[in-house]
């Protein structure tokens, strides 16, 4: 893989990630651009003791536009996008619109004495799969996926490095349903300057279990769901992909490497190949249940750069809130008001459906 770095017109860093080590990446960016934003706010809530972001320019991002105005489908002739080249394998960019980055103007003052507030300090990310408008990433090729893997893997790195960074999370929207603004194959990184919730009670349960047992949970959990079957979709000698027991969507599924890591960059070559065809086989079951383009995110967990590396346990969640073919599951009151989840299809029902689909 050759990797390449240039910057965009308004300073922002791009970088091509391709498989030809010959690919030439010498074009400039010849738009007009304003400056990026600064960065967001982040207020502290004290009843949760949870960090929200205040991003208010971002109301005025890019959303839905029409095929033929994709920001991130190269640049063709007058047609002048976020990518310069006339074609790409993999590229990755600072977000034109980000929640997060480095572009600190001033300190924010207080808002009341018991809510902090501090830069949003960080960085946003945006990863394109393809050059292909059309593409999704299911349809991509095996070695493609590792090229996406190896950009992720190096971009964990890279931003881990960051003064002020706590954690990476490298993610997938797909589908207007999930609330996807651009249609084009892509993801998202994002770099932020705290542990978020979810993984914050992901460590405390794994330590409780490490202190009790001198256990990694996850391991433990993994071990036992392929021990059952009950629940395993798919598996290969390095990774299992299984809908877990008390699953909250009604798709959801975890694909984990049997070896313990903390993330994609502790990742050895063999399983970074053997990810792809059994993530890909995934992506078509899903697609296949019914028959139709099926809405997703796919988020990949990985331990905190700085702290409790050591009960982590890297793997990815897929998931999905179609619960028929035309239901959603909507997070209403039980799961927004008090985020107590309910499903409507039991995993093991799930499980079944996606080995037969």
């Amino acid at each position: 893989m050759k990797r390449t770095a240039i910057d965009l017109a308004d300073g922002r860093e791009l970088i091509y990630f391709d498989e030809r080590d010959d690919a030439v990446r010498d074009q400039p960016d010849r738009r007009d651009l304003p400056p990026p934003p600064p960065a967001s706010q982040l207020r502290y809530d004290p009843l949760t003791d949870e960090w929200v972001a205040v991003a208010v320019h971002r109301q005025t991002r890019t959303f839905l536009p029409p095929a033929n105005e994709c920001p991130l489908d190269p640049s063709v002739g007058d047609r002048l996008t976020e990518v310069p080249a006339p074609d790409y394998d993999v590229v990755v960019f600072e977000n034109r619109f980000p929640s997060l980055s480095g572009r600190v103007a001033e300190e924010p003052g207080e808002i009341t004495p018991f809510t902090p507030v501090r830069p949003g300090l960080g960085r946003c990310e945006v990863v394109c799969f393809t050059s292909d408008h059309n593409a999704s990433f299911a349809s991509l090729p095996p070695r493609r996926v590792r090229t996406v893997l190896d950009a992720l893997a190096d971009r964990t790195e890279v931003l881990g490095e960051l003064p002020g960074v706590e954690q990476i999370f490298c993610f997938e929207n797909r589908g207007v349903e999930i609330g996807v603004t651009l249609h084009h194959p892509h993801g998202q990184i994002y770099a932020y300057p705290f542990v978020t919730p979810r993984t914050r009670a992901l460590l405390a349960a794994a330590r409780r279990h490490a202190e009790r047992t001198g256990g990694n949970l996850y391991a433990d959990v993994l071990a036992a769901e392929r021990a059952t079957g009950d629940r395993v979709v798919a598996e290969n000698e390095h990774w299992t992909a299984f809908v877990p027991a008390a699953a909250r969507w009604p798709f959801e599924v975890h694909v984990a490497p049997h070896r313990v890591v903390p993330d994609i960059p502790a990742l050895s070559d063999s399983e970074r190949d053997a990810f792809g065809p059994l993530y890909l086989d995934l992506l078509r079951r899903f697609d296949g249940l019914f028959d139709m383009p099926m809405p997703y995110i796919s988020a990949w967990h990985q331990a905190p750069v700085r702290i409790d590396r050591e009960l982590g346990h890297l793997h990815l969640q897929l998931f999905s809130i179609r619960r028929a073919k035309d239901k959603l599951k909507y997070l209403a009151g039980s799961e927004s008001g008090m985020g107590v989840f309910i499903n409507d299809i039991s995993p093991e029902r799930a499980a079944d459906l996606l080995r037969a689909a």
